[in-house]
Order: structure tokens, then sequence, then C-alpha cells
């Protein structure tokens, strides 16, 4: 059987389809190629999921249709992955009678469509025609999209200072190139939201942004998620898993909290930066990955070089080009636009007037915002949900400890520490939260590294408490 070599023609008035067909069923992927082709749809066909993710990372496909029980991952998995892969892909599922629950769950998974084997060759000819036809339409709403989306990134940093402005312009002069940006700022001042405009506004936008937080993940496992791991690479790898560099491919692969990753992975991970290739854990072949890499911390790096903590190599191939991010603090005049922005996306209602009593500006203009941009949308957020109406009033924002500009405290004698009320606030949240760590972190609009940092501070300095009063 011949299969069409993909053929892409740039006008999509002249649009033909790009089909994987994923079954580890030979006969099953002769039939679905046949009349695939005969619908005039160029054609690949893969017999298990790591062939099939080979085929995602080097080629555009518009439909994948894949059995739902398939080699070795299976086909709920294939799927994330595909959409990890290849945003906007259609999925199409194969499933046999049995298997209905499991082909509803990947509807929920953001599939098209499902078809029941056996199936007939009408039946599946007219099914694919029209996933075939909501393919198109996805290809004549993308020169749309790519249009709006010039704009459109950097709008979502809101504000009208110079720091604003700058970063905007820092950001279209850089997003088409792929050298390496570093980012630095205070937590909550939106490292990621600047990492995504990047990537949004360059000619990778059209593949995969893949964030990872390097603070949140095992230690024992980030090798295995950065760089994937093999069947049976270590024991409880029951499958073959692609790691977060590999999703990435044709993307761009944002490292967040770089200055967390262990110093054994940091020569890895120069590795990786100049080579281009990945190594699964367990396997010996070598993958080629087309990234764009950024990172982002708000770590001194170079006083961590300086430390021995964090390698003078890596940080010299990140930093080549470094965006420093504005506090809160020291561009105040954009906080009317700011809250502004919160009460339209927590106010519910679009045609309900979102406000803030007056008497509650002094509260927010006067306090130091320590959580930045995070911790504000937070306070607004938190004061909509609890509040009794639209209108925000005094006791609906409740921001951080306030202090008098004398220096003299209004507080009670009781809570006069700083780091009483903080560690107050942080047990509190995670008392409301069951002990949720990532939601207490929201909660309290800090970043999950900063909570876990705290909370090993608390344990210490009980540690020694407890010394002391041994000795």
């Amino acid at each position: 059987m011949n299969i069409d070599s993909p053929v892409r023609d740039s006008q999509v008035a002249d649009f033909r389809p790009h089909v994987l067909i994923v079954d580890d069923d030979e006969l099953i992927r002769g039939l679905c190629s046949e009349i695939v082709q005969s619908c005039g749809m160029a054609v690949r066909t893969a017999g298990t999921t790591e062939a099939a993710i080979d085929f995602l990372s080097q080629e555009k496909f518009d439909l994948v249709v894949t059995d739902i029980r398939v080699p070795a991952l299976g086909g709920l998995e294939l799927i994330k992955r595909i959409h990890a892969l290849a945003h906007g892909v259609g999925v199409v599922v194969l499933t046999g009678h049995g298997t209905i629950d499991m082909a509803v769950e990947a509807i929920y998974s953001g599939v098209l469509d499902y078809i029941t084997k056996p199936f007939t060759v009408e039946m599946f000819e007219q099914r694919i025609r029209k996933a075939g036809a909501v393919a198109e339409c996805n290809r004549r709403r993308q020169p749309i999209q790519k249009t709006a989306s010039a704009s459109a990134p950097t709008e979502k940093l809101i504000g009208n200072t110079p720091a604003i402005s700058q970063l905007r312009s820092q950001i279209l002069k850089i997003s088409n190139h792929d050298y390496p940006v570093l980012i630095l700022g205070e937590t909550g001042t939106g490292k990621e939201v600047v990492a995504r405009a990047i990537h949004c506004s360059g000619s990778r936008a059209g593949g995969p942004f893949v964030p990872v937080d390097c603070g949140a993940l095992t230690p024992t496992l980030i090798e295995s998620e950065l760089f994937g791991h093999e069947r049976g690479a270590f024991t409880g790898a029951i499958h073959t898993k692609i790691g977060l560099f590999e999703a990435a491919h044709m993307g761009t692969l944002f490292l967040d909290e770089i200055g967390d990753l262990p110093k054994e992975l940091q020569s890895k991970l120069l590795r990786v930066l100049q080579e281009r290739e990945v190594r699964r854990l367990g396997s010996t072949a070598l993958k080629h990955v087309d990234i764009r890499v950024i990172a982002a911390t708000n770590r001194n790096l170079e006083a961590e070089v300086k430390g021995g903590n964090f390698r003078e190599d890596l940080f010299y191939r990140l930093n080549v080009v470094q965006i420093t991010l504005t506090p809160l603090r020291e561009r105040m005049a954009d906080l009317p636009l700011l809250i502004g922005a919160f009460l339209q996306k927590f106010g519910g209602d679009a045609t309900q007037d979102s406000r803030i009593s007056p008497n509650v500006w002094p509260r927010l203009s006067g306090y130091h915002w320590p959580g930045n941009v995070r911790e504000l949308e937070n306070v607004i957020e938190r004061g909509l949900a609890l509040g009794s109406g639209s209108v925000l009033h005094e006791d609906d924002v409740v921001v951080g400890p306030e202090r008098e500009d004398t220096g003299v405290s209004t507080l009670p004698e009781d809570t006069l520490c700083l780091d009483a009320i903080e560690r107050k606030a942080i047990l509190r949240a995670l008392r409301e939260t069951n002990g949720n760590k990532l939601t207490a972190a929201q909660l309290l609009g800090i970043g999950k590294t900063t909570l876990y940092r705290k909370l090993k501070e608390y344990e210490s300095n009980q540690s020694k408490s407890q010394t002391r009063q041994n000795s």
C-alpha cells in the first residue's frame, strides 16, 4: 500500500488535511488509511504511541485517529500528549463496544468524535469527512488569529508607566529570535505572563508553551520529568514517558524558579541547551529538540554563582538577554489600571458595574504590596468573593499589616512582630485549605517556593528553640 507523503500548500484554499492513524492492528490501519486517502487527505500511520509521538514531534497534523487501547501508553495518555505536542489538532477515537466508558472519558479530554468497532466503510468515511471539515474551519481561522495576536500578547502587561512601556518594547524586539531569555523579578511580578508574551509574539506562537516550576518538581523525579524515561527504566516506570523538553518541541520551554534546580541536574540542562538533544532515562538514543528556553527566578543568580550554588557556565548560557521586572511598589501609577482589570475579570456579569468605594483607595495605594501584582489580584478576587455586592467597601478589602509613615505602629502589642504576623497568616491559610500548600500560597498571594521556604524556616527556628531549651 502506498502512503502519501504529506505536501502542505501555503494557501488555505488548497487545504488538504494531514491525518495520523494510530492502531496496533495492521489491518485496521490499512483500511483506515485507504478510506482517508479516498477522501483526498494525506496519511501517516503508526502502530504504537511512541511512533505516533515521533511523528507528532516532526510533522504538523490536522487530525489524529487513534485506538483507545494502543501500546504502550494507551489512547487516553496519547491524547494528553497530542494536546501538549500539537496545539489545535483534532482527535477522533476508535473504540470497541467494551470501552465506551473510556471513549466518553476521551470526549471530556477534548476529542472531536469517537467511532465504535466494528465500523462500516461508509460510516467511517462520513465521520472522517466531518472531522476533516472541522479541521479546515480551524485552519481558515488561523490567519485571523495570527493577525489578531500580533499585539494581543503584550496586552496582558497592564500599565502605562515607563517600566511597562519599556517592557513591551523589549518583548517585541526579542520575540522573533531564539536566544535564551532570563527573567528576573520578585515573587508575583508576572514572570510567566512575560514569558508567554514573548512566546506568543514570535514565530513560535503556533507551537507549545510548556511551563516547568523547577521548585515544585519532586527531587527524585526531576530528571524523568524533564528528559522522559523508557518503560522499565526504574521501579515504577511501567510506561514510556515523554519529557517536558520533547513536549516543548517547536515551541518554548519556560523554566520557572530556575535557581531552585539541583546542582547535579544543572550540568545536564547545560548539555541539552548546547547540543539540543535529550536522552530519556533508560535509553541510549538521542532525540533532537527544537525549542526556545526562557528561564525565570526571584533569586540573585550572580550571588548564587559566587556562593557555588549555581553553575557559572549555565548562568551565562541562560543570561543572553536579561529582563528585570519592576515591583508593583515602584509603579504605583499603574494601580488603578490593574485594579480595573481585576474587577472586570472577577466582577461576574459583564453588565455589572464593579467599583471600589472611595474610602478603600487610601488603603490600596498606601500598601507596599510585597506580593506584587499576584497579591493585588488575590485581594480583589477575595474581596469580590466575600463582599456583599459588586462594589468593594472598606470591610471587603483586606491587605497586609499597615504601618504609619512615622514608624509608630497602631497594631496591638501582641502582633508588633512582622515575622509573627506572617507566620500566623501562613498557618491560618494552611488550616483553611486543609494543609494544601498550593492553595494556601494562592490564598496568601505568594509563590509556592516562597511558602515552602518559610515553612522550612519556621521548622528550623522551632528546632533551634527546642535545642536551646534542652540545653
